[in-house]
């Protein structure tokens, strides 16, 4: 449907990850099965943190709001897919659409943040190993997570707001799996070169600022690592921050790809498929990378576990 005036869009149509017939119930499936594996994984980090001890610290307290941003962007974005297979009802409200669009980008930069807090964590933990727990003291920690979570919130609002004043529409039907910014900047049938400036500098400046905290903890690391005579001292210093190191490459670049990929990929599809591997893939790595490389992890699951067999037993 074309718009040729400036009626009140009140739904739009997502298109979803595919237009072939026959792949539809097998993608579902599988964006199913991959969130149910994000939920499973996700969820066994948070029971582990809340129920261990062991885990009671700073770097598992940032991990566990690192968790409940993976729950929660794989909610919002993949509730669509999964909701059309059973209803076979791809429509949306403008209202959901805009809520939806605001979240994705309310919890992407919330990410952004709490893996910054995280970068800190790491390098006061290997930099200034006597003072950890003085300067990472749990008033800190609440205070920098309400930080991180509430500076999220209010940069993602102009964003949202700008949009939603947009009245016209070429089509209602969306080339995406959910409501993102660049499929429904495309869709105006108005001069968006403002709000596209406006959204690109915010964002690009947001994107740029959390990378630039984020890595200048990681050059003062990689500094105290070199400055340690022990090859154990070095190796071991670098395996507690490689698990998180490897999670910022991983949401940074399909964040790169998503957002500022060249030009001439713009009529192309791969859009969707960065999208896809950041909203679905990446909530589901982040647990398996954490789980896999962090002895504490294993140990307290290996604990709980032992636990359940004893109880049964």
């Amino acid at each position: 449907m074309n718009f040729t005036d400036q009626t009140k869009v009140t739904y739009f149509i997502i298109k979803g990850i595919s237009d072939d017939p026959e792949l539809q119930v097998p993608i579902s499936f599988l964006v199913l099965l991959i969130y149910l594996t994000t939920l499973g994984g996700n969820m066994t980090i948070l029971l582990l943190i809340c129920l261990d001890h062991h885990l009671h610290s700073p770097m598992y307290f940032f991990l566990a709001n690192l968790s409940i941003l993976d729950i929660s962007s794989a909610t919002i974005t993949l509730h669509k897919v999964l909701a059309s297979l059973i209803s076979q009802d791809k429509t949306i409200s403008f209202l959901a659409c805009m809520t939806q669009m605001y979240m994705f980008a309310v919890l992407t930069g919330d990410e952004l943040l709490v893996l910054t807090a995280m970068s800190y964590d790491r390098y006061v933990a290997i930099c200034s190993p006597l003072c950890y727990h003085v300067i990472m003291n749990y008033r800190f920690c609440a205070l920098l997570a309400v930080a991180c979570w509430a500076l999220g919130v209010f940069e993602a609002m102009p964003h949202v707001v700008i949009l939603s004043r947009v009245s016209c529409y070429k089509s209602q039907e969306i080339n995406h799996f959910f409501c993102d910014l660049l499929p429904l900047i495309k869709l105006s049938c108005t001069d968006t070169s403002f709000i596209t400036h406006v959204i690109f500098i915010s964002g690009l400046i947001h994107f740029l600022l959390s990378f630039i905290f984020t890595s200048i903890p990681y050059i003062f690391i990689i500094f105290s690592i070199l400055n340690i005579h022990s090859n154990t001292g070095r190796h071991k210093a670098f395996y507690t921050c490689s698990s998180h190191f490897t999670v910022v490459i991983l949401l940074y670049t399909t964040l790169v790809l998503q957002y500022l990929r060249p030009t001439t990929l713009e009529n192309l599809d791969y859009n969707k498929l960065f999208s896809l591997f950041n909203t679905a893939a990446v909530p589901m790595l982040n647990p398996l990378i954490y789980s896999l490389k962090n002895k504490d992890v294993k140990t307290a699951l290996r604990r709980r576990l032992k636990l359940l067999r004893h109880l049964k037993g």
